[in-house]
């Protein structure tokens, strides 16, 4: 039911015309309550979207009562009448569910750079054909509608004492780091205020969603989103929430992962030994934007070379002729130096783990990533406006 498993949530997803082939288009997720609080996090990239503009300014007081989405265009870089097309939108929310249009954030994905008159139109058509459409099984619909070059629907549900948590998500390109990295949302029945929300999931993204990086590029659209509707009347434990929305956020990242644009394989980078965590992650990143070290690896080859050579670009204390790199199980390289024979490691799995031992302390970081293959080039030269 993804994002109203929850109680106090209903959602809808529609066909407005925005995408060619007439799959569905905009979703809405509406908050029935009691509760209204929300927290986000958005992109950090400096261009941004006009939606993320809107919402950064519509979530300042923590109180969101609807979103609206819409795949089948970014709305970024189409200036003034870009973002009139957003308040419009949050404006038509507003006017139908008899709130504030302050309270409606609004996300968009798609072709960056288009916009015009028809898309505007089919938005706010979207937008009132979903809110007609909204129910408590509406989720999976939702789910659908914010798909683009997403081949599945990506979804994940937790259930406490009592309470439960329920999200969505989309994306297969673009996909780094910058306090977000695609669309999501999430919700829950808990009784928890705006303020708790963000730290717990500033807390849960810095550790799932923040260590998925594909393909090294950062959307200008990138918003995680989590609604409490209290609806429960429960107030959870704080340390057990955290844990759930955790796993929540680790869940549907995976499936972004395993989802991501012409891959091959789903490489999972460990880094242990590490002198901090920040080190293991900037020595996990370095690899995982390595094309080298993508390329070898969508040619099932256990190139260890190319990963000491990118963890060498970085500023993370460790000693390159004492570290230990293993590749699916087997270990590679030791102390800088050949170990077991090449042809001991099966890269044909598209599950691929890639162990990287620093030596120099205790800390540990994981990030996902992904091959570099020909598909991911195709479609990425084919996908333009």
């Amino acid at each position: 039911m993804s994002v109203t498993a929850a109680k106090g949530f209903e959602a809808a997803g529609v066909a407005a015309g925005l995408k060619s082939t007439g799959a569905k288009d905009v979703a809405v997720v509406v908050n029935r309550g009691p509760l209204k609080a929300a927290a986000a996090v958005f992109t950090s990239n400096r261009a941004k979207a006009n939606p993320i503009l809107w919402s950064q300014q519509a979530i300042a007081d923590g109180v969101v009562e609807a979103i609206v989405l819409n795949s089948g265009g970014a709305n970024c870089f189409t200036g003034d009448f870009g973002f009139q097309t957003t308040h419009q939108t949050a404006e038509k929310a507003a006017e139908l569910l008899g709130i504030s249009a302050g309270d409606v954030l609004v996300c968009s994905t798609g072709l960056i750079g288009f916009g015009d008159e028809v898309f505007r139109a089919k938005v706010l058509d979207g937008t009132e054909k979903g809110v007609a459409g909204l129910s408590a099984e509406g989720g999976e619909d939702a789910a659908a509608a914010i798909m683009t070059t997403d081949t599945v629907a990506k979804t994940a549900v937790r259930q406490a004492d009592g309470w439960t948590l329920g999200g969505m998500a989309k994306g297969a390109g673009m996909l780094a780091p910058g306090l977000a990295t695609m669309l999501v949302v999430i919700t829950t029945d808990a009784v928890l205020d705006a303020g708790r929300l963000d730290a717990h999931l500033r807390a849960a993204t810095r550790v799932t969603f923040d260590r998925l990086d594909s393909d090294g590029c950062m959307s200008t659209n990138d918003q995680v989103t989590l609604l409490a509707s209290g609806a429960s009347g429960i107030e959870p434990d704080e340390d057990a929430f955290r844990t759930a929305l955790i796993e929540v956020c680790n869940e549907l990242a995976a499936k972004l992962q395993d989802d991501a644009e012409g891959a091959s394989h789903a490489i999972t980078i460990e880094v242990v030994g590490a002198a901090s965590e920040d080190d293991a992650v900037e020595v996990g990143r370095s690899v995982a934007r390595n094309n080298l070290f993508k390329a070898a690896i969508f040619g099932s080859d256990p190139n260890w070379g190319r990963v000491l050579a990118a963890i060498g670009t970085t500023e993370a204390e460790f000693d390159p002729y004492d570290v230990d790199v293993s590749m699916n199980g087997v270990r590679v390289c030791t102390k800088g130096g050949p170990d077991r024979p090449r042809e001991e490691i099966d890269l044909t799995p598209r599950a691929t783990h890639v162990l990287i031992d620093l030596r120099a302390g205790d800390a540990t970081a994981t990030i996902l990533t992904n091959d570099l293959t020909h598909d991911y080039v195709h479609e990425n030269s084919a996908y333009s406006s």
